[in-house]
């Protein structure tokens, strides 16, 4: 359900002084490029928990930015099983797949409540035509996007059970602690059981069977919404997982 937001200043006021442009995960903008963003800004929308924000087949999906909250991308056979293709945390952007096709190839889902921002898929081009380094900052999001479903598939492909649950939950954790999310190894987890095996392609039975032996093992600890991160650098190796993206990025 799509819900209204208290009343903010406007949107030029409200890009210039956005707190999610603040953060140190993304790279500034010029006062020019803020400008445009604002004036292609269209909407600034709430939605609740469980919610479609694309629905697969939507002819008419706009451009989002994940302002808050988390949500993720999927695709559903025809007999109702899901695969989670990636997950989405604040910044990402969503939907360019979908504004750029005739209809949308996959779904996302609102795993939190969570508030976008709105950019209409019919003024995309004008990001290429008017502002080719924001249009250069969309694809960058598109290939970045890429890469992590890249991850997941080396996952699903080649990873064991016990791996594939430590790689994903160090790729959060890593994702998260760039968006200071992160406390004392501490963030947010919302995700169930049934959402990490049909991201992970496991049976969920497999899921909580593997899970359980990992928090065992003290690799994390989980209370109360919270996963707490009690081996970091265990958990590195069982995935397999060194690399660190330090390099800031865009921000639409």
């Amino acid at each position: 359900m799509l819900t209204n937001p208290p009343p903010r200043p406007s949107a030029h006021l409200w890009c210039h002084a956005c707190p999610l442009r603040q953060k140190q995960a993304f790279h500034p903008k010029s006062a020019e490029e803020v400008d445009f963003l604002a004036e292609m800004k269209m909407d600034h929308r709430r939605i609740a928990a469980g919610q479609e924000i694309i629905f697969p087949g939507q002819a008419d999906a706009e451009l989002f930015t994940l302002f808050s909250g988390w949500a993720f991308r999927y695709k559903v056979l025809a007999d109702g099983r899901r695969q989670i293709l990636n997950f989405l945390l604040p910044g990402d952007l969503m939907g360019l797949q979908a504004s750029l096709l005739s209809v949308a190839q996959h779904g996302i889902e609102a795993l939190t409540d969570v508030e976008v921002c709105v950019f209409p898929r019919r003024k995309v081009w004008d990001l290429f035509v008017k502002m080719p380094q924001l249009a250069y900052e969309v694809a960058w999001l598109g290939s970045r996007e890429e890469s992590l479903i890249d991850e997941n598939l080396l996952s699903i492909g080649q990873r064991n059970a016990t791996e594939r649950i430590a790689s994903l939950v160090i790729s959060l954790y890593r994702r998260a602690e760039a968006l200071g999310l992160v406390n004392d190894r501490s963030f947010v987890f919302p995700l169930s059981q049934q959402q990490l095996a049909d991201a992970l392609g496991l049976s969920l039975v497999h899921t909580n069977k593997t899970w359980a032996k990992l928090r065992r093992a003290g690799l994390f600890s989980f209370a109360q919404g919270r996963l707490t991160l009690e081996n970091p650098r265990l958990t590195e190796r069982i995935a397999a997982q060194y690399e660190r993206d330090f390099a800031q990025r865009p921000l639409l």
